[in-house]
């Protein structure tokens, strides 16, 4: 039977996805709309806007897949370490996690209990999250990291390409701003919530990047017209 993911791993699945949406929206933004202020030919912003989706879909998924490999290295060579620690000064280990208790509030006598109840299950699993703050049986896949995104940026990069692409000549780029801003301020406050951070300040700053980003693409793009 296949083990379910734990809350833990979900959330960081959607982690991956919100900042592959977030990254797709705000750089195939900055694409079209830095090459719709050097021209106006449709055609030509579509193609670029999908390059850019194709070459970030890759990008995102690649680099997300070698950021969680690296991090799911580092956790393993932690608990190596730990094994060896258990096994040159248990008691070492033991009095480590009592402390963690004790200075968390915890009273000696409860926190001492604890530990022994905990490590008499699990002692790697009980040192590894009180001394390096993971739980060893809860790796994150690196695959499902990299498909997350992989999915996720160009669902994000959907929403600048359509509306440069659809709307009036007139009205293209200032119509992307505004889709872009309100699609950058869900992606910012969703990230903000998964983070446990402030979710006004989220979602100005991640509108606030964008808009500069687009500011500034426009404006380069309108150098070479």
């Amino acid at each position: 039977m296949k083990k379910r993911m734990s809350l833990a791993q979900r959330v960081n699945i959607l982690r991956a996805s919100v900042m592959g949406a977030n990254d797709g929206i705000l750089s195939v933004a900055g694409i079209v709309v830095g090459v719709a202020g050097a021209t106006t030919n449709s055609f030509s912003i579509l193609i670029s806007g999908l390059a850019g989706m194709l070459a970030g879909t890759i990008s995102m998924a690649m680099g997300e897949y070698v950021s969680v490999n690296t991090q799911k290295d580092s956790q393993k060579m932690a608990i190596t370490k730990q094994k060896a620690a258990l096994a040159d000064d248990y008691e070492a280990e033991a009095s480590l996690v009592v402390q963690k208790y004790v200075n968390q509030g915890i009273s000696k006598p409860l926190a001492q209990q604890a530990t022994r109840e905990m490590m008499a299950e699990d002692a790697l699993t009980t040192t590894v999250r009180e001394r390096y703050g993971f739980n060893p049986n809860q790796f994150i896949s690196p695959y499902a990291a990299g498909i997350a995104s992989m999915i996720a940026f160009p669902t994000g990069s959907i929403l600048p390409l359509v509306s440069i692409t659809f709307f009036p000549p007139r009205v293209k780029v200032l119509a992307t701003v505004l889709a872009v801003g309100i699609a950058l301020m869900i992606t910012g406050y969703v990230a903000a919530m998964l983070g446990n951070a402030n979710r006004r300040r989220g979602m100005v700053r991640n509108v606030v990047a964008g808009l500069l980003t687009m500011i500034v693409t426009y404006f380069i793009g309108h150098l070479f017209a």
